[in-house]
């Protein structure tokens, strides 16, 4: 008893030192981080109605994408999927696509099932899909746990049907390309060089980093955990220091776990590696294997006001910005938190300036696996180790293999920099940590010119097919970062991961790829956000601004320059009030008459277009005006106002108004009426003796006395009738007809119709069930006229 107390207490002392341990990481993370909101959102049926999106499914191929590319000369999107590859146009993916299947052969995928693999693994999934030069591809494929490559021919810009394997020149891939479809790789391609990141072996234990031409293969040593340690490879980026193109650097993006001196894993790290482009290996040493690799730190962190930083270590995606001429891109890092009780997401922004500085720093050095590293302070030899073979190096080297053996050493046992890379701004300028929110697996940016500079919006791809489009906004006086989520977009109607996303600046449009298929989505849509100066305005969206007449994509100066004068855009703030003063075409709002019944239920409409504004209501009634609070009879829903019991008193002029950003607008004036029950029953018991003897499907379409109102559809200004289903006379069909005149009801020929169409079909069905069960009963009801298959709900209006 007593060894079974103590081991309850020691397992409440594990739970409460880990929520101790999270609590500090919980309580340094902004406020804004945990409910960010998008303004708009959009499902994918939306989407499809707008014309903002095409879907290419593979036309019954099993498609999975693994691998996008981009090739704006040929005007083509090329997508390499499970046993094949796909070329599709980048005006419209679902139209003029070409295919090559490229399958595992039987003989292949007998030999992978005999190595003990399922057969889904034993395809031929394409994960190497680089442009080799103007007029070929080069491809890479798993080949059912036997990798293979080839070449794919493009022919030149004007012949844009060509699109070929050819399959004499059908190599082994082995190095190229890694054996497992699940295994992570990253390739980049560059004057016929081939530099990727990927496991070489079948088991998966030898992870590297290689460079492929036709006549040299160099990569990282084997078994040297001080230089890979279980790698996780992102992405690569081939980007020059220089116009010395002998000084040209190849950076990898990896995650990998650090080790103790047990060999035990420990933590996950971000890793950023470079290597020089035109590294040949050393000559006595280090022969065909990297004599430049170095690797530091990248960081990604909260930090707390107790002095405990908030990590995120798994680097999820990484997006390489470029610039005009290449040499200072912008690197966008999203990634993901390691600990299995706090999960959460974020996206941090690197420079080109801090990866340089912190390559060019102290190198690190330890004596042992169990201690700290230190900044090495002994001498270094020259050429710097890591350094190229260039002009701007110096010391004349035309080449790494006339690198002293003393500088080859040294680079071998310190491939590891002190110093880490910082982020922009020292934190994550986008934070997703709400449990059991949607896992964050892609990111692609573009760098949009507004009115008020330059803007980043990011577009990130979720587990569940949605794309968030979102902006960031540091203030530099307040040391502050604030996200703006413009729009969640569901890209696909089933939900699944997304896998890949590519962006074409050039064509304004984002390529989704997923399992169910490749989505095309339009970056903005301006018209969508309104037509007044106001909703333009409040979008804060790069892309959009008010012209004078609409909200319509943006120019900079000196396109269509003669509408500049009637420009209104305000991203940084969304100062509506200032920037729309005067412009506003109409504040009082539409109109709207709702009748309802005492005692019963009630919806008073109003759901504003942006999601983050906030909405109030007002009644006017008897000549004053008061807001209106929630109680247990009224709630405030995000579909509007909801009455569970309406009052006598509960009549009046309801006033939906929203504040975003200081900004008020009225959007919709509503005059509630309140029936007696008393009178609307005798007027359903009028009606129901009056109309007994007619038959009960004769439906009079002369319309009723009384004001024209107009039909009770959509956002006008019609009224909106609730009835209750257990007033008396409820079987009657007819009722319906004198309560529409009670209520002045102008448009009684559309709902006679309709409920002649609903009940006499249904009643129809009632009298004729036994005979469609007989045999010869589907016949006699054919011959009658009575099949009718668009079996409709009984009720006539509702809220």
């Amino acid at each position: 008893m007593m060894m079974m107390m103590m081991m309850m207490a020691e397992c409440r002392g594990t739970v409460y030192l880990t929520l101790m341990l999270m609590y500090p990481v919980l309580l340094c993370l902004p406020h804004s981080a945990r409910g960010v909101h998008p303004r708009m959102r959009l499902s994918n049926k939306e989407l499809w109605q707008l014309n903002r999106t095409w879907l290419f499914q593979g036309h019954g191929v099993s498609l999975q994408p693994q691998t996008m590319l981009l090739d704006e000369g040929h005007e083509r999107l090329y997508i390499g999927a499970k046993n094949g590859l796909f070329s599709l146009s980048l005006d419209q993916v679902n139209t003029h696509h070409r295919e090559i299947q490229w399958a595992s052969t039987e003989p292949q995928i007998e030999d992978c099932l005999m190595k003990g693999r399922e057969k889904p693994e034993c395809a031929n999934y394409i994960k190497v899909l680089q442009q080799y030069n103007h007029t070929h591809l080069l491809v890479c494929g798993t080949g059912a746990f036997n990798p293979v490559c080839g070449l794919v021919r493009l022919g030149h810009s004007g012949q844009d049907k060509l699109f070929a394997l050819e399959e004499d020149r059908i190599t082994s891939g082995r190095g190229r390309c890694p054996y497992d479809p699940k295994s992570p790789c990253t390739s980049t391609l560059s004057r016929g060089e081939l530099y990727i990141g990927l496991y070489t072996d079948y088991w998966e234990n030898d992870g590297a980093l290689c460079r492929l031409n036709t006549q040299t293969y160099t990569r990282t040593e084997r078994d040297d955990r001080q230089q890979l340690s279980g790698p996780k490879f992102v992405g690569s980026a081939v980007i020059p220091d220089n116009d010395d193109r002998d000084d040209d650097k190849v950076y990898f993006f990896f995650t990998e776990r650090a080790m103790d001196a047990d060999g035990l894993n420990k933590a996950v790290y971000t890793r950023i590696g470079r290597v020089c482009a035109n590294d040949q290996g050393g000559q006595r040493m280090l022969v065909n294997r990297w004599s430049s690799f170095l690797k530091t730190r990248l960081i990604c962190s909260v930090a707390g006001s107790s002095g405990i930083d908030t990590h995120f270590d798994d680097l999820e995606d990484i997006f390489v910005l470029k610039d005009k001429d290449g040499k200072n891109p912008t690197i966008f890092g999203l990634f993901s938190t390691t600990s299995a009780v706090f999960k959460g997401y974020a996206v941090c922004v690197y420079n080109m300036d801090d990866i340089r500085a912190a390559f060019n720093g102290p190198f690190a050095y330890r004596e042992r696996p169990e201690h700290h590293w230190i900044p090495y302070e002994d001498r270094v030899p020259y050429p710097r180790p890591g350094s190229c073979a260039s002009k701007v190096s110096g010391g004349g080297f035309h080449s790494s293999k006339e690198f002293p053996d003393e500088v080859l050493r040294f680079v071998r046992s310190h491939p590891v920099m002190y110093r880490p890379v910082l982020p922009q701004y020292r934190r994550p300028v986008l934070l997703q940590t709400e449990p059991g929110r949607r896992k964050l697996t892609q990111i692609a940016v573009d760098r949009v010119q507004a009115q008020d500079g330059h803007y980043h919006v990011l577009y990130i791809g979720t587990d569940d097919s949605v794309v968030l489009k979102a902006i960031t906004i540091y203030n530099k006086d307040t040391d502050t970062m604030e996200e703006v989520l413009l729009e969640e977009l569901q890209v696909f109607k089933v939900s699944a991961p997304i896998r890949e996303m590519v962006i074409s600046p050039k064509r304004q449009q984002l390529y989704v790829g997923s399992e169910v298929g490749v989505a095309q989505v339009r970056l903005h849509q301006c018209d969508r956000y309104g037509s007044e100066c106001a909703d333009c305005c409040l979008a804060r969206d790069p892309y959009c601004a008010w012209d004078g007449f609409t909200c319509s994509r943006y120019y900079p100066a000196g396109v269509y320059a003669k509408s500049r004068r009637f420009r209104r855009q305000d991203v940084r703030h969304g100062n509506a009030v200032q920037l729309c003063n005067g412009l506003q075409i109409d504040d009082e709002g539409s109109q709207r008459l709702v009748y309802s019944v005492e005692n019963n239920s009630t919806l008073l409409e109003c759901v504003p277009r942006s999601l983050q504004a906030k909405v109030i209501w007002f009644l006017h009634q008897g000549g004053e005006k008061h807001e209106v609070e929630s109680d247990e009879r009224v709630f405030m829903i995000s579909h509007g106002l909801l009455f569970l019991h309406v009052k006598s008193s509960d009549a009046g002029v309801y006033v939906c108004q929203t504040v975003e950003h200081g900004y008020v607008n009225t959007l919709l004036r509503i005059t509630l009426h309140v029936l007696r029950g008393e009178r609307v029953e005798s007027a359903i018991r009028g009606s129901n003796d009056e109309e007994a003897e007619k038959p009960s499907c004769s439906v009079s379409s002369d319309p009723p006395p009384g004001p024209s109102i107009g039909p009770s559809i959509g956002p006008s200004t019609s009224p909106r009738v609730l009835v209750p289903s257990s007033l008396p006379g409820h079987h009657s069909k007819q009722w319906y007809k004198e309560f529409l005149k009670l209520i002045g009801y102008g448009n009684a020929q559309r709902v006679a119709e309709y409920c002649e169409k609903m009940w006499c079909v249904d009643k129809k069905r009632k009298k004729t069930k036994k005979k469609h069960a007989s045999p010869g009963g589907e016949r006699k009801r054919k011959e009658r006229g009575e099949v009718n298959s668009n079996r409709a709900p009984r009720h006539i209006l509702d809220t």
